[in-house]
């Protein structure tokens, strides 16, 4: 054992005997002890130039098995911590949860991929234009980004004032199509916020109350939630590019889009219950439906990659105000990465938190003890 995965290995097992896992957390998540070398260098590398109080926590999960492991920041120094259990908010990747949502309603015969918004919304959109479920999932719905009124706000907390009352009048005076449903992938917060909202409808339940009930409690995700009050004990605090704490971002009646907080543990159980091949409502969100380019295809939420290896990733990243996030899956070889981290969306460093999760994901079974040119 080289000398930085000894140290690091032994870090981690005194922390693990101060803060024992959970009953269920042990049955649903098998932990490695240790990182390689090059992962250790590779969080540290991306770390060393994010401000105090700047913290990651990661799941490296390989074969099935994860291994967690938390750094911060902490008097221009990088420190080791246990934070799998610490809670950040997800951004984005809540699209894979909403979108998730719409698979496990298809799966149960309550609506149909093609069925048209309109049937959800009582009323029609401005031009009467037409767009099913699928496409807002595929980001194909044609719909802008986010609503106009949206654009000039600052970003401190854009959503927050955003109701069903906004929404509407939007859909109906005020949108601007940016492409024809159907025929282009142009990301969309509004899109798969307005799926999340019309699912509710649907469902006759909030969106916390769907997510609580069709996913958070089935995966055992008990931490994951978008009411803040819930989890206010163990939220980290968002910061910006100097270590200021920020804002946390209300998502409003666009919650699907955004709204999640979770941990890097309960990402990790979402993350191995894609494993499962008898799972017919997951299969369905990681299934490719718009061909962006021969590398790259939209599934229900997850963007889909043809690595040049062969290798086929599902990859969800997130951003708010005061977080980025990552999450990347190797269904085949039961592999993935989960990063959450306090650091903005919006500043300089999202790249260090971004660009961290594939390059752990090229770490995954290579051998340390081989040649270079060897390695596989």
């Amino acid at each position: 054992m080289n000398k930085y995965l000894l140290i690091l290995s032994l870090i981690l097992i005194v922390y693990a005997c101060g803060n024992p896992p959970t009953k269920e957390s042990k049955a649903l998540v098998e932990e490695v002890g240790t990182v390689t070398e090059a992962q250790y260098e590779l969080i540290f590398d991306k770390v060393k130039a994010l401000p105090n109080q700047a913290e990651l926590a990661i799941a490296i999960i390989e074969n099935g098995k994860v291994n967690f492991v938390g750094v911060k920041r902490e008097q221009d120094s990088t420190v080791l911590i246990q934070n799998q259990e610490r809670v950040f908010e997800i951004g984005s990747i809540t699209k894979v949860f909403t979108s998730t949502l719409l698979a496990k309603y298809v799966v149960d015969k309550k609506v149909n991929l093609e069925d048209q918004i309109d049937d959800y919304l009582n009323y029609s959109l401005k031009g009467d234009v037409k767009i099913t479920l699928k496409q807002l999932a595929t980001h194909t719905s044609g719909l802008p980004r986010v609503p106009a009124s949206l654009e000039a706000l600052s970003l401190e907390n854009p959503y927050k004032d955003f109701g069903e009352k906004e929404l509407k009048n939007y859909l109906t005076q005020e949108l601007i199509m940016k492409h024809k449903p159907g025929e282009v992938s142009d990301y969309s917060n509004l899109g798969v916020g307005l799926l999340g909202y019309v699912l509710s409808n649907k469902a006759q339940m909030t969106y916390e109350e769907m997510l609580q009930k069709e996913i958070f409690s089935k995966y055992g995700m008990n931490a994951s939630t978008t009411i803040r009050s819930k989890v206010e004990d163990k939220l980290v605090k968002g910061l910006n590019d100097k270590g200021e704490e920020v804002s946390n971002w209300d998502m409003s009646v666009l919650m699907g889009a955004g709204g999640v907080l979770s941990t890097a543990n309960d990402l990790s159980k979402f993350a191995l219950a894609q494993f499962d091949s008898v799972n017919q409502e997951l299969a369905l969100s990681r299934t490719a439906f718009f061909e962006v380019n021969e590398n790259y295809s939209m599934a229900l939420g997850w963007s889909v990659f043809q690595m040049e290896s062969g290798d086929v990733w599902n990859r969800h990243n997130g951003g708010t105000g005061g977080y980025t996030s990552s999450m990347i899956i190797d269904v085949k070889a039961k592999n993935g990465v989960v990063i959450l981290s306090n650091i903005s969306a919006l500043g300089e460093f999202i790249n260090n938190v971004i660009s961290l999760a594939p390059g752990l994901m090229n770490t995954i079974g290579v051998d340390e003890s081989a040649p270079v040119s060897n390695r596989k």
